[in-house]
């Protein structure tokens, strides 16, 4: 990513109505960085960088952290063409996945939702 200059879509804040819309350019163009972590977890979980920018394309926002200590980072859920649910979670400001995982289905309802700690 050429980080001397700020592209359209790097400028995506939490109450831009079209955030997510620019994060799916972002991914379209390949315009993102993935941290350390987020590489280490997806080599160990086999999730590839492919099957993240599928499930981009058709994501939708399940969670917000405004407060995260990445920057303002959203949970996306999205499936890769294969019908693999994923989420994804980015620091928007900088485009940059902080870590992917396939939801475990005892802690998530319709892969949107968590469960309540005891039960549903």
């Amino acid at each position: 990513m050429d980080r001397g200059r700020l592209f359209w879509y790097d400028r995506a804040v939490p109450d831009d109505p079209d955030r997510l819309e620019k994060i799916r350019a972002a991914f379209r163009l390949g315009r993102y960085e993935v941290s350390r972590h987020a590489t280490a977890r997806m080599l160990r979980r086999g999730i590839r960088t492919d099957e993240i920018e599928e499930a981009i394309t058709r994501a939708e926002v399940i969670e917000e952290y405004p407060d995260d200590k990445y920057g303002p980072s959203i949970l996306l859920r999205g499936f890769t063409r294969g019908g693999r649910p994923l989420h994804v979670q980015i620091a928007y400001a900088r485009m940059r996945i902080i870590t992917a995982y396939e939801p475990d289905p005892r802690e998530w309802l319709d892969w949107r939702t968590r469960r309540i700690e005891h039960g549903e």
